[in-house]
């Protein structure tokens, strides 16, 4: 036999071995082993994306030797690429059958579209460029619907009946908020009331492990309003930015949202239930850009209807909120009314940004809509601009996320007539590998 044929024999025995090995860890429900050597290999391209996109990587608590070689090693985009479509094949053979258990399957299927979505960043980082709801579907696993400017306008009717006066609707909107600001000497305790709140509320439906804690810090010169930076070891840093007037409102909205039952215990869970508990190191790394910041920003928001639905929320805020910022609680009812409203333009955004992105319009259009139909004040729309130039369809995230969340929740039985069940629904969802896909409602 000559060293070719043993090779060629050799080859052909260790790929049938691999075969007969697939088909047993698939036996087993994926294969525990072959799946965490797997979710390394995704992890470690993950950071390597962070070489090349400050912004990618958002959280990383898994071994620190594995970004110092990632970091270390530069490795390329065109190489990054090449190393996820190898893992992609890889994770596809890897796929459990149908009767494993459902945390096993939505596994492979997550890390299989995070990967998909790891390679769209890539391809645009090397200069492909992608239409907005393009981008948004490879990046995040959903689009979000088209609303005309009729659709807006009919809104801003019903402000401008509820708001009446001289000068612009705008105009109105504004004064009529400038009694809501929270004074920048109460900020501080304006936000430990509120997210002493959103604890409260939260802690009696998710149990949550020893030593969770989050520091609260006041920072400028941002395009967001609040960003939640998950440390590992169940702690977070809260960041708010205090750019702009915050307005009191938004107390609740950041605490619950960043906090309690947002982001700070969406990550918490991940890493007690899945990383610790299953040692699923994939949920070590959070990558900024894929499917699952619309599960995160999606249940950071309807989290805050969880934790306070509307009439516990007006009632706790003339309580505590209110008092807190020094405001007079008699003026909440009418104020959470026009915000009732203002709710409706949210879609106004996307709008603003598909517009943008798709180069209908320029940064200075986009503003002008943003003041025009989404009511943002100049400072505030020109900041929105800003954002949508650091993280473009990622918008879509935060309202269609909120509603994808929303229907699915109910969908489960969660609704207002079981507060309970929707408590125990949205556990379950922040616990859980489900993608955006997931939560499409039939």
């Amino acid at each position: 036999m000559t060293n070719r044929l043993r090779l060629t024999v050799g080859v052909v025995l260790a790929c049938a071995a691999a075969g007969v090995l697939l088909v047993a860890l698939r036996a087993q429900g994926g294969g525990a082993t072959a799946m965490n050597t797997l979710a390394e290999r995704y992890v470690r391209l993950v950071l390597a994306m962070g070489v090349h996109d400050a912004s990618y990587v958002d959280a990383y608590y898994g071994p620190p030797a594995w970004k110092a070689e990632t970091d270390a090693a530069k490795m390329p985009l065109a190489a990054i690429d090449a190393a996820a479509a190898a893992l992609a094949r890889d994770i596809a053979a890897a796929a459990p059958p149908a009767s494993a258990d459902e945390l096993i399957r939505l596994r492979q299927q997550y890390l299989a579209r995070q990967l998909e979505a790891l390679r769209a960043r890539v391809a645009m980082l090397s200069g492909t460029k992608l239409r907005f709801d393009e981008e948004s579907k490879a990046l995040y696993d959903a689009v979000a619907p088209v609303h005309t400017p009729a659709e807006f306008e009919g809104v801003l009717a019903q402000l401008a009946a509820r708001l009446p006066g001289e000068g612009t609707l705008l105009q109105r909107y504004d004064a009529f908020r400038s009694r809501f600001v929270i004074p920048r000497e109460k900020l501080d305790a304006t936000f430990k009331a509120a997210i002493d709140g959103c604890r409260s509320r939260t802690l009696p439906h998710v149990t949550l492990p020893p030593g969770e804690s989050f520091t609260v810090e006041y920072v400028t010169n941002k395009s967001w309003s609040g960003y939640n930076w998950y440390q590992g070891n169940y702690r977070s840093l809260i960041q708010v930015n205090t750019d702009l007037p915050i307005y009191v409102d938004r107390a609740i909205d950041l605490a619950c949202h960043e906090g309690y039952p947002g982001h700070h215990v969406y990550n918490v869970l991940l890493e007690k239930h899945l990383v610790r508990d299953r040692g699923w190191q994939e949920y070590s790394v959070y990558p900024l850009f894929s499917p699952q910041s619309l599960i995160a920003e999606g249940t950071a928001n309807f989290g805050i209807e969880v934790a306070f639905p509307q009439a516990e929320r007006l009632a706790f805020e003339r309580q505590a909120v209110f008092p807190a910022a020094g405001i007079d609680p008699s003026g909440a009812d009418a104020y959470y009314e026009v915000l009732a409203l203002v709710d409706r333009l949210s879609y106004a955004g996307n709008e603003a940004a598909r517009r943008y992105l798709n180069g209908d319009i320029d940064a200075k259009a986009a503003a002008d809509w943003l003041e025009q139909y989404g009511l943002y004040s100049r400072p505030r729309a020109e900041q929105r601009v800003r954002f949508i130039d650091d993280y473009r369809s990622y918008v879509i995230n935060y309202n269609l996320g909120k509603d994808m969340v929303a229907r699915y929740v109910a969908a489960q039985g969660g609704t207002d007539a079981d507060p309970r069940r929707r408590w125990t629904v949205f556990e379950q969802l922040l616990s859980s590998p489900r993608l955006p896909s997931g939560l499409a409602v039939k």
